[in-house]
C-alpha cells in the first residue's frame, strides 16, 4: 500500500534526533512525525540552515516527514486561560513561565504560531496537536455545568485559536487536531460540535486515533466514515480493556500500564481496536496519509514493541480493490 508506516517521535523523547532517526530505521519506519521535542519550532520557522540540517538527517537514515506536532504546546494555549489554569502545564511551557497562567499562553500561542511556519519550511501540509479544553474538568456535570457553561468553552476555544488558524492558513497548512479526553472534542459530539462551532473551517481537521475511543464505547470505524472529510492524519495506536468486574474505565488514579485499571494502552495488534475494519473504513474515503504509530505500552520494552508494531501496521496496509470479487464470474 503507499501509505507510508512512520513513528510519531513524542514518547522517543529522552532520544536526540540522530538517536531516533537511527532507531526508527532499525524497526522498519519509512519516516517520522516529528514532536517538538525532536524539532525546534522557532528555529525552523526562520532558520533555513537548521531546517537544512535536520532535512539532512532524515535523509542520512534514509527517512520522510509527512506530518509534524505541537501537542503540549497546543494544550496550553486554551489551559492557560486563568479560570481554567491546569498548574500541571508548568511541565509543559518553559521554566521561565512556572506559575504564570499569562506568560505560558503567550508562549503556547507564539509557539503555534511558529509551529505553522516549522510546517511550510519542513515541506509539510499537516501539524498534529492538542487545543485543550476549558471545561474538560466539569465533564461529569456535577455540580452542575450549565449549556451556557459549554457554550462558553467552545467560544472562547474559537477566540483563541482563530487567529493562530489565520496564520495556519497563510502557510498553507492544516491542523489535526487528536480528539482526545482533556481536550474540547473528545468524543462524536463534542467533535461534531467543535466542528460546528469553526463552521466547518477547512484548517481544523482531525489526527484520528481509535485508541482514545473504544474505551468510551464508541466504533473507530463509524467515526471514520462519519467525519471523512476531516481525517487529516491517522495514529496507529491501540487500547486494552480490562473490565473485570474490579476495574472502572475512568482509571482509579492508577498509573498506565497497572492491571487494575478498566483499560490500558498497549503496542498495536495486542488490544480490542479493529485494525482490519479501520482499514477498510480508511480505504473506503480514500485516506491515502500516513500510518502513524504512537507506540505506549508499559507493559513491553519499547524498541521490541515499536518493531513488531511497524511490522503489525505493514500487514495490515492493505489495498482497496480495484475490482468486484465476483466480476470474473458474471455472465458474459
Amino acid at each position: 500500500m503507499s501509505r507510508p508506516v512512520t513513528l510519531f517521535t513524542i514518547q522517543w523523547g529522552d532520544l536526540s534526533l540522530e538517536e531516533i532517526c537511527r532507531l526508527g530505521k532499525q524497526m522498519g519506519y519509512e519516516g517520522l512525525e516529528l514532536s517538538a521535542a525532536h524539532l525546534d519550532m522557532k528555529k525552523a520557522a526562520t532558520d533555513e540552515e537548521y531546517v537544512k540540517e535536520v532535512k539532512e538527517m532524515l535523509a542520512k537514515y534514509g527517512l520522510n516527514c509527512w506530518a509534524i506536532s505541537n501537542h503540549l504546546a497546543g494544550q496550553c494555549v486554551v489551559d492557560s486561560i486563568e479560570w481554567a489554569y491546569d498548574p500541571r502545564l508548568d511541565g509543559f511551557a518553559p521554566a521561565d513561565c512556572t506559575g504564570n497562567p499569562e506568560k505560558i499562553q503567550a508562549w503556547a500561542i507564539d509557539e503555534m504560531k511558529a509551529t505553522a511556519h516549522a510546517a511550510k519550511a519542513m515541506g509539510v501540509d499537516t501539524v498534529t496537536f492538542f487545543m485543550g479544553s476549558p471545561i474538560w474538568k466539569f465533564w461529569y456535570s456535577f455540580p452542575q455545568t450549565s449549556e451556557e457553561m459549554v457554550e462558553e468553552a467552545f467560544q472562547t476555544v474559537k477566540k483563541l485559536w482563530s487567529p493562530i488558524m489565520d496564520e495556519f492558513d497563510a502557510c498553507g497548512v492544516k491542523l489535526a487536531l487528536e480528539v482526545h479526553p482533556t481536550e474540547i472534542a473528545f468524543d462524536y459530539w463534542s467533535t461534531k460540535k467543535l466542528m460546528d462551532v469553526f463552521e466547518n473551517r477547512k484548517t481544523l481537521g482531525i489526527n484520528f486515533d481509535p485508541s482514545h475511543l473504544i474505551w468510551q464505547g464508541l466504533d473507530p470505524a463509524v467515526f471514520i466514515l462519519d467525519f471523512a472529510d476531516k481525517i487529516y492524519h491517522v495514529h496507529v495506536k491501540d487500547a486494552k480493556l480490562n473490565l473485570n468486574g474490579r476495574n472502572g474505565i475512568l482509571g482509579s488514579h492508577i498509573t498506565f500500564g497497572n492491571q487494575r485499571r478498566g483499560w490500558n494502552f498497549v503496542s498495536p495488534g495486542h488490544g480490542d481496536v479493529d485494525f482490519d475494519n479501520i482499514i477498510r473504513a480508511l480505504n473506503q474515503i480514500g485516506y491515502d496519509g500516513p500510518l502513524s504509530i504512537e507506540w505506549e505500552d508499559s507493559g513491553m520494552e519499547r524498541v521490541f514493541g515499536g518493531t513488531e508494531a511497524c511490522e503489525f501496521t505493514k500487514k495490515i496496509n492493505f489495498s482497496p480493490s480495484n475490482v468486484a470479487f465476483d466480476d470474473a464470474i458474471k455472465n458474459k
